[in-house]
């Protein structure tokens, strides 16, 4: 009965490294575009930046989503429910608190990309970029929309780190 019970150095360390070295409730980083899954990219590409927004939004990750925005971010929207319709416009700060609140006042959000319209850099140096794409926003627990399809531009900026970020988020949705 003590030989079942001791335990050698060398394989209780061992134990130790597995169990310690894994977290099974982190996602893991990825190092290109693996469209979706549970995989968090470490932005080296705009296309990066969105599998992360995407992420964010289907697990409802808030520290995942205020790491895709640039200091300088601002959203720009329509608000189709005044007569007329009237221009909407924030920075960064209040993004991440109605992105929140969005968060946590639905239950599930599922966002999928659609095609992109178009893309490309902006400036010679190829540290600006913009991408227009399509997507498909499915929201349980919403009263009036559960499904939202649109078209979203975004401009993009690479930081000197080699991470891209999102400088711009222009909501082309005619609802």
């Amino acid at each position: 009965m003590i030989k079942i019970i001791q335990l050698k150095i060398p394989s209780f360390c061992l134990i130790v490294l597995i169990v310690f070295s894994c977290n099974p409730f982190s996602p893991e980083l990825a190092d290109g575009d693996l469209n979706g899954g549970l995989i968090i990219t470490a932005q080296k590409s705009p296309k990066d930046v969105l599998t992360n927004f995407s992420f964010a939004y289907n697990f409802q990750d808030s520290l995942v989503y205020s790491d895709l925005l640039d200091s300088s971010f601002i959203f720009l929207s329509k608000d189709f429910s005044t007569d007329p319709v009237t221009d909407l416009k924030w920075g960064r700060d209040e993004d991440i608190r109605k992105t929140n609140k969005m968060f946590r006042f639905f239950q599930t959000l599922d966002l999928e990309w659609g095609r992109y319209e178009y893309e490309g850099y902006l400036d010679e140096d190829s540290l600006l970029y913009e991408i227009s794409t399509s997507f498909q926003l499915t929201i349980d627990g919403a009263r009036e929309y559960s499904t939202i399809t649109g078209i979203a531009l975004f401009y993009f900026i690479k930081k000197p780190t080699g991470i891209w970020k999102i400088t711009r988020w222009e909501d082309k949705s005619d609802i």
